[in-house]
């Protein structure tokens, strides 16, 4: 039976509680197991090159990537669900939460989107056919996710109970 939520309710809950987390812990048992670390460096950037040997340094970065990832995913899923089984009955204190969790990530794709747009060749950058589905992955589904988070905070689709409110928060204060 679906738990009440009501600061992640419907498609915020969909994408951010389950769709999310699956999407970022992925790309660790692809890094870590199969396809392996070598497939994963050659899908950073498009290119007809086979993968290639790495060398133990290079390795280890993508494992730790990997690492990174599936952290991510952890957070994302573990502490939305400690918001919502902890706080069911408080949705400003669920929203506030959330919007700390939300702000770290959104500052995350900003920085990450940067990262894999500037490390592209500058060739491939406009060429979003020739990106492959690692590039979608780190530009283009990044941007739809902070595009989501921006809504969230914006309270498109939700009922607000902090964000948005300066008439509470300025009672909070006094």
């Amino acid at each position: 039976m679906p738990r009440d939520f009501p600061a992640l309710p419907g498609f915020y809950q969909a994408l951010f509680l389950y769709f999310e987390p699956l999407s970022t812990v992925s790309p660790a048992f692809l890094a870590w197991f199969f396809p392996g670390p070598e497939w994963f460096h050659a899908q950073l950037i498009p290119a007809d090159t086979p993968s290639e040997a790495l060398d133990a340094r290079t390795t280890m970065a993508i494992w730790q990537l990997g690492n990174c990832y599936m952290l991510l995913g952890l957070i994302s899923s573990l502490v939305f669900r400690a918001i919502r089984d902890t706080l069911p009955n408080n949705p400003e204190a669920q929203e506030r939460i959330l919007g700390a969790s939300m702000t770290a990530l959104a500052l995350a794709d900003v920085t990450h989107i940067i990262a894999s747009w500037v490390g592209l060749p500058e060739n491939l950058r406009y060429s979003f056919g020739s990106w492959n589905s690692m590039t979608h992955g780190n530009i283009t589904f990044v941007v739809f996710l902070l595009s989501m988070r921006l809504a969230w905070f914006a309270g498109i689709g939700r009922q607000t109970y902090y964000y948005g409110r300066a008439g509470l928060k300025n009672q909070k204060s006094a």
